[in-house]
């Protein structure tokens, strides 16, 4: 179960805004359980004045780091330094990474090799080598505009502009479509069929940036319908459960 796996959730206050507090905590909640909560920075600076205010609220540790040097990010060492400390003591199953700054990609890879989970949290602008490091990563802008479309007391988000804030480089529609395709003809039974979930776990592997939420869905079905390139059938188990096989339609 989710609750099991013990995360550390280490943030660059540097590089990520304290807008997105609520919805980083929400997402990691559905991996497992946050049990250090930490945040890095130089909190002698105005800069991170808004992040003092949802520091005690949330139950998360400021850690003091000065910029001893003009152009050098003392932060990312602290992180790292701190994130290797919490690896060797055994204590957690899982990192969430909380950054938009590509330095954290080495450390990544790193926690993984160590047999650890790494969620990764940043903003669109993430460089894709700190992406493809994670098992999963998860831009901040879109979790933010999934829970405020859940409330229904707050109004939408302006709908300006927001061409302009998807990279190039994330993964595009194309490319997961033709992922898609190759998965099911290497994985399929004899008749062409593949269990949905299956395809959406090779997908996350291959793609850590892949979520249905970037595309507009809630759950991962209804995105494929929505491609109109595959046939969908349901099974019921005797548990009580439903899953779902797809395969290509024929031509």
């Amino acid at each position: 179960m989710a609750s099991d796996k013990r995360f550390a959730v280490l943030i660059d206050a540097d590089n990520v805004s304290a807008k997105y507090i609520r919805f980083i905590f929400n997402e990691i909640a559905n991996d497992g359980l946050a049990t250090y909560k930490r945040i890095y920075g130089d909190w002698t600076c105005g800069n991170l004045a808004p992040w003092k205010a949802v520091l005690l609220e949330n139950s998360i540790t400021p850690i003091q780091q000065y910029a001893y040097t003009s152009g050098k990010n003392a932060t990312d060492s602290a992180m790292i330094i701190d994130a290797m400390d919490i690896l060797y003591s055994g204590s957690v199953e899982g990192f969430c990474i909380v950054s938009s700054d590509s330095d954290f990609t080495r450390l990544a890879a790193r926690l993984r090799e160590s047999g650890m989970c790494v969620v990764g949290m940043g903003e669109k602008k993430t460089p894709q080598p700190f992406v493809k490091a994670c098992d999963r990563f998860r831009y901040l802008e879109v979790l933010a505009s999934e829970e405020r479309e859940n409330e229904a007391a707050e109004e939408k988000e302006p709908q300006e502009g927001r061409g302009e804030q998807k990279p190039q480089e994330m993964t595009s529609m194309k490319t997961i479509k033709k992922a898609i395709a190759t998965v099911i003809s290497e994985n399929s039974d004899e008749d062409g069929w593949v269990l949905t979930a299956q395809v959406g776990n090779v997908l996350t592997k291959r793609f850590p940036d892949f979520d249905v939420r970037n595309f507009g869905f809630k759950k991962f079905t209804p995105f494929i319908k929505s491609l109109n390139m595959f046939e969908i059938r349901s099974e019921r188990r005797k548990d009580g459960t439903t899953q779902y096989w797809i395969k290509m339609k024929e031509r």
